[in-house]
């Protein structure tokens, strides 16, 4: 491990004494739960207290089962009293990255993601890096720290699942440290979380979607209304992309006051994030990946845009707003 990276593992211990209480915050999903595992054990008896606590309401089954079979604790951010710590962490985010974060002064931030120009004690952002989990399996090496099963276990799902199996941007690092968690993990028990995508209520929502599915040439359009969580729109969008004739598969829902797009593609057509973000940006957010992308709009604002949002005609404006953008494409080549 190069000098540099013992440098800075010299310097991040060094925020830290013997009587802090600390609180990492994190944006719970498998990179920055297992970054907050990860972080827990380089301060394990080295400073009175650590709470790891989420911002977000934890829905996906496959984090359920991560929390769980992982023996891992995380208070909601809503149950915790930020004066009780003296040290606050943000791992795999940044405060810009979400309302909640942007309450507290941090003593340490380590991300993966593009870096905000916000001041902290110490900072590590690495950009170029696939996972911040990546990132905090370096540092357990360079203190010569040997993983738990469950620790590695955590850290190499982290790593799998936001480098998607490595079809997403990684770097030798990301395959080094990957390596590195092999030769410790339990595999069985990380197809076990990776396995577990489903609840039982969730089955209605297929049945729906098949149902109600529109086929436009290779492309699949669902609106499936009011969901319980997004996290529905994306696993019926996976889904129909394993159908052998689908290379676009688009699904939608309403949930907590916002229209949730879901875009997928098969990585060989046009950019996912591109079209979500020249058809639905104007309206909310929009962006993503080559192969997978995402766009929010407020219900209200989308009322403004189209009157009456009921579910047909939601739908149908959405098969026009991509159909339009593929007609176009055409017209140009």
């Amino acid at each position: 491990m190069s000098l540099s990276t013992t440098r800075k593992l010299q310097q991040l211990l060094a925020q830290f004494s013997g009587s802090d209480h600390v609180l990492i915050l994190i944006n719970a999903d498998p990179d920055s739960i297992a970054s907050a595992m990860a972080f827990q054990r380089l301060l394990w008896r080295r400073v009175t207290r650590i709470t790891v606590s989420n911002i977000n309401t934890i829905t996906r089954p496959d984090n359920m089962a991560m929390i769980r079979l992982l023996d891992v604790t995380l208070i909601h951010v809503t149950k915790i009293a930020p004066q009780d710590y003296t040290k606050v962490i943000i791992l795999d985010s940044e405060p810009s990255h979400h309302e909640s974060f942007r309450e507290f002064r941090y003593a340490v931030i380590i991300d993966h993601h593009d870096p905000d120009n916000v001041e902290a004690s110490f900072k590590d952002i690495r950009p170029e890096y696939g996972a911040t989990s990546s990132i905090m399996t370096e540092y357990l090496k360079t203190a010569k720290i040997k993983p738990s099963s469950k620790l590695a276990t955590a850290l190499f799902h982290g790593i799998k699942t936001d480098t998607n199996n490595f079809e997403r941007m990684a770097t030798n690092a990301d395959i080094r440290a990957f390596q590195f968690l092999f030769r410790h993990a339990n595999i069985h028990l990380a197809r076990r979380i990776e396995q577990v995508d489903l609840r039982m209520n969730f089955l209605e929502y297929f049945k729906q979607a098949i149902e109600h599915k529109v086929i436009n040439e290779d492309r699949v359009f669902v609106h499936l209304g009011q969901v319980e969580t997004p996290d529905i729109c994306v696993l019926i969008a996976d889904f129909f992309m394993r159908v052998n004739t689908v290379t676009w598969s688009i699904v939608s829902g309403f949930n907590q006051g916002r229209l949730i797009i879901i875009l997928r593609n098969d990585g060989l057509r046009k950019d996912a994030g591109s079209v979500a973000s020249k058809q639905f940006g104007e309206l909310g957010t929009a962006g993503g990946h080559k192969s997978m992308a995402r766009a929010e709009i407020p219900a209200e604002t989308l009322k403004n845009h189209i009157g009456n949002p009921d579910k047909q005609v939601v739908q149908e404006w959405i098969i026009n707003r991509i159909s339009s953008f593929f007609s176009r494409e055409a017209q140009d080549e």
